[in-house]
C-alpha cells in the first residue's frame, strides 16, 4: 500500500488547481433544485468544460489515484458535482469501461464524457431493494431483442435520462437456478415505447427519484453488457464503484462542513457544550480516518486493475453513519434554525437519512464485511 503521491500526480494536481481557479468564476448561477431540465443543462455543460480541458476521462481512463486527486480538488474548489449524470459517470460508465465490448465502449462512453447523454439506474424494485437478487422484472428473447416488463423504483434521475442501466431476470428462479443467477445487465434507451416514469417526492421536496413502469419494452440484444444471466457479477462491478470511489468528494465536503459547524458553534455560544465539542472532535478523527481508508481503497484498486474491492463496504458502512452524526451535530448547533428547509445543512441532514439504505443497506455491508473480510460463515 502506498499513500504518497508521485511527482507526476502532484503536477496533475497543480494543473487542475490552476484550471479550476480560472474557470469557476465564469460559471452561471446554479439552477433551482426543483428545475431538473435546468440542472441537467448546468451539469452537462460543466462536464463538457471538463472534457474540452482534458479532464473528461478522469473517471475511468485515469489511474485511481488521479481520480482521487480530481475529486478532492474539485470539491475543495467548490466546483459543480457530477449532479444529474452521476449514474453515467460513476456507475454505468466505469462498468461499461470494465465489462463492455469495444463497440459498446465506443458507443456509450464518449457521449457521457462530453455531457451529451445522461444515465439513470434501474436496479431496485418495490419488493427487491436491499435484497436486490429478488428482482422480478422479466426479459425474454424475441429475435434480436429482449422484451422487458416489470417495474423499478428509486430510479435516480429517470426524468432527465437518455439511458438506463437496467437489471432484468432472463431466467426464472428455480431449484436449479438460484436467485443470484438468471439476472442480466441491459442498457435501455429511455425513449423506447412502453416506458412510464412517475417522479417521487423526497422529504426535502425534490424529485430526483422516480417509479418506472416497463410494458414490453424492446431492448436490442447488442445492449446487453456481459453475458446473459451473468448480470449479478456485472452488477457487483457497478456496486463496487458506487461503494468504493463514488463518495470521495463527499468525504472532502463533510470535512469542510465539520469545520463550518465548529465555527458556527463558537459564534453562537454552543461551543461551551462539552458534549458537543467531544462529538465534533470524534467526527474530525472519523473523517480523517475515512479519508485514509479512501486512499487505501484507491491504492488497492490501482494494484488490482482499477476495480474497487470489498474495502468499499467498510468505507460505505462507517461513512453512512458518520455523515448522519455530522448533520445531527449541525442541527444541534443551529437550534431552531435546523427546521428551516432553506438551510443547506437541513437539506443535507434530510438526505443523509438515506445513506444507510442507498447503495446497499448498512446490514448488507455488515454481511459483506463479516463474510468476505473476516471470513465468518454466511448467516442462515
Amino acid at each position: 500500500m502506498d499513500l504518497t503521491y508521485t511527482e507526476g500526480e502532484e503536477a496533475f494536481r497543480a494543473g487542475l488547481r490552476d484550471w479550476l481557479a480560472t474557470v469557476l468564476p465564469t460559471l452561471p448561477v446554479k439552477p433551482s433544485p426543483q428545475d431538473w431540465p435546468g440542472r441537467r443543462a448546468y451539469d452537462t455543460t460543466w462536464q463538457r468544460m471538463l472534457y474540452d480541458a482534458g479532464y473528461g476521462e478522469v473517471h475511468w481512463d485515469a489511474s485511481p489515484t488521479q481520480r482521487l486527486i480530481f475529486l478532492e480538488e474539485t470539491e475543495k474548489a467548490g466546483a459543480p458535482y457530477v449532479g444529474a449524470n452521476f449514474v453515467g459517470l460513476l456507475h454505468a460508465g466505469p462498468t461499461i469501461a470494465s465489462e463492455g465490448t469495444p463497440e459498446q465502449r465506443e458507443r456509450w462512453l464518449p457521449p457521457v464524457l462530453r455531457g451529451d447523454e445522461v444515465w439513470c439506474q434501474g436496479f431496485s424494485e418495490p419488493d427487491a431493494g436491499s435484497d436486490l437478487a429478488s428482482l422480478r422484472t422479466r426479459a425474454w428473447r424475441d429475435g434480436d431483442h429482449y422484451v422487458v416488463s416489470g417495474s423499478k423504483i428509486w430510479t435516480s434521475h429517470a426524468e432527465v435520462a437518455d439511458w438506463c442501466e437496467l437489471l432484468v431476470r432472463t431466467t426464472p428462479v428455480s431449484e436449479a437456478v438460484p436467485k443470484h443467477r438468471g439476472i442480466t445487465w441491459l442498457a435501455m434507451p429511455m425513449d423506447a415505447p412502453g416506458i412510464t416514469v412517475r417522479p417521487l417526492r423526497t422529504l426535502a421536496g425534490s424529485t430526483e427519484f422516480a417509479e418506472m413502469f416497463l410494458d414490453e419494452v424492446r431492448v436490442p440484444v447488442t445492449h446487453r453488457v456481459g453475458d446473459e444471466n451473468d448480470g449479478w457479477r456485472v452488477t457487483m462491478v457497478t456496486l463496487s464503484y458506487e461503494r468504493g470511489t463514488a463518495f470521495v468528494g463527499e468525504v472532502v465536503a463533510c470535512r469542510r462542513v465539520l469545520g463550518e459547524v465548529a465555527r458556527e458553534a463558537r459564534k453562537n455560544g454552543r461551543w461551551d457544550d462539552a458534549v458537543l465539542r467531544r462529538t465534533l472532535g470524534r467526527l474530525a478523527a472519523e473523517f480523517s480516518a475515512l479519508w485514509r481508508l479512501t486512499q487505501w481503497n484507491v491504492s488497492e484498486a490501482q494494484r488490482t486493475g482499477g476495480v474497487p474491492g470489498v474495502g468499499g463496504s467498510v468505507f460505505k458502512l462507517r461513512y453512512s453513519h458518520a455523515r448522519q452524526e455530522l448533520y445531527d451535530a449541525a442541527a444541534e448547533v443551529l437550534g431552531a434554525g435546523a427546521l428551516d428547509l432553506g438551510h443547506e445543512w437541513t437539506l443535507d441532514r434530510l438526505s443523509s437519512l438515506s445513506y444507510t439504505i442507498a447503495a446497499g443497506t448498512s446490514q448488507i455491508q455488515q454481511n459483506i464485511v463479516a463474510e468476505r473480510i473476516l471470513g465468518l460463515p454466511k448467516g442462515r
